[in-house]
């Protein structure tokens, strides 16, 4: 049922043309039913194009219940590899509870920076825990 339901929103929302970031509640839903069975922490990007259409959504780094290490030359990497002008970072809190650590709010700065340098936007970084989201770009983070 989930795997259905990734497919639809997949096809219904995120594999149209175009802006996606207009509707950040789809984005949110998307990544709370796309991580909501994990039992590790998930760490990954969704890539847009200069129009914010999406060029696709790559997991890169797998953690333990607590923690993942996310290095941000493999997230630029990954990031010039698609060619993409903008991305969307996001990971999951097995714990349930989508609340931002410091470490959170620290790598997404580390992000932005480093996405930066090579003329890439870093839009938000969303959190998703027990089925909630938090966008730090809502928050002022980003």
């Amino acid at each position: 049922l989930i795997e259905r339901t990734l497919a639809h929103i997949r096809q219904v929302y995120i594999n149209r043309a175009g802006p996606l970031v207009n509707n950040s509640r789809v984005v949110k839903d998307y990544l709370a039913i796309k991580l909501a069975a994990a039992q590790h922490e998930i760490f990954g990007v969704i890539l847009l194009d200069t129009g914010h259409r999406i060029i696709g959504d790559q997991v890169l780094f797998h953690g333990t219940v607590d923690g993942a290490a996310v290095y941000p030359r493999e997230v630029v990497k990954c990031a010039l590899r698609h060619n993409a002008a903008a991305l969307i970072c996001y990971h999951n809190h097995p714990s349930g509870r989508p609340e931002p650590s410091r470490d959170d709010i620290a790598i997404t700065r580390r992000l932005k920076d480093a996405l930066t340098l090579v003329d890439i936007r870093l839009l938000d970084h969303i959190i998703t825990g027990g089925g909630d989201t938090v966008s730090l770009a809502d928050r002022g983070s980003v």
